[in-house]
């Protein structure tokens, strides 16, 4: 199984390199995560944001050591299905968090993160929290 880390994921393996996201990353093995261009967007504007050079270069050395994907074919199909279906059914998403869910589904990845409530809206995602 694989697993795509979400943005809170890797803001812990970056405040904490053993808290509880490290710990779950060991037993598992670097060999099967990776994270989405997505997140790794949302990580840079957060440190360009607080422009806070210490804060980039931790997030480009934990990017360098997990693959990065790119959002592309099937996952922007993926996404156009959640996002009609979940608006249809009122049950909208961030609109990062649409594309983090689609990309993790039309990669059969599981998707780790503490945001639960939000995704387990997605139908067929299978979601793991590493941080509780």
């Amino acid at each position: 199984m694989r697993y795509l880390l979400d943005t809170n994921v890797i803001s812990d393996l970056i405040r904490d390199g053993s808290g509880l996201a490290a710990q779950r990353l060991a037993i598992v093995g670097e060999d099967q995560v990776c994270t989405s261009n997505i997140v790794a967007l949302e990580l840079r504007f957060g440190a360009a944001k607080k422009r806070h050079p210490t804060l980039t270069a931790k997030i480009d050395a934990v990017l360098e050591t997990i693959p990065v994907l790119a959002f592309e074919q099937p996952a922007d199909e993926a996404y156009a299905v959640l996002r009609s279906g979940l608006e249809r059914a009122g049950t909208p998403l961030g609109a990062h968090d649409y594309l983090i869910a689609a990309h993790a589904l039309s990669e059969g990845m599981v998707l780790v993160t503490a945001n639960e409530r939000e995704f387990r809206r997605v139908p067929d995602l299978i979601i793991e929290n590493w941080l509780r």
